[in-house]
């Protein structure tokens, strides 16, 4: 049995989910994408999140969005555009690899909160706080 390391997995992910820019995240948006945040609830406290994301913890990602799910925010489908970031892109990765390995067919990763940030993109407080 193989094991795999935490680096071969992310290495995994970011051969098969695709990395948008700022510039390329600002028109999937444009065009209807759903935006997750997968960071813990402590770290949305903290900074906020990106304007009109919805949060969904990176440990629950596939529970709520599993297809026969009763927890689905916005009925997210399979052909939503689904935009998923953390805090470094790392458990975003993650997250958007898990999506796609559930069938859902256009999800990618935007990275970090950060990066985000750093380009000017709007942010709001955390609406469950």
């Amino acid at each position: 049995m193989q094991t795999n390391t935490l680096n071969s997995l992310l290495e995994e992910a970011n051969k098969i989910v695709r990395r948008l820019s700022y510039k390329e995240t600002c028109i999937k948006i444009e065009d209807g994408a759903v935006i997750i945040d997968v960071r813990e609830e402590s770290e949305l406290n903290q900074n906020g999140m990106i304007k009109n994301a919805i949060h969904i913890p990176r440990g629950l990602i596939e529970f709520i969005l599993a297809p026969d799910s009763q927890e689905n925010p916005s009925n997210i489908n399979k052909d939503t555009i689904i935009l998923v970031y953390c805090a470094g892109g790392y458990r975003s990765a993650l997250a958007a690899k898990s999506l796609l390995d559930l069938g859902f067919n256009n999800v990618f990763n935007i990275g970090g909160f950060d990066e985000w940030v750093n380009n000017g993109g709007e942010v709001q407080p955390n609406s469950n706080y």
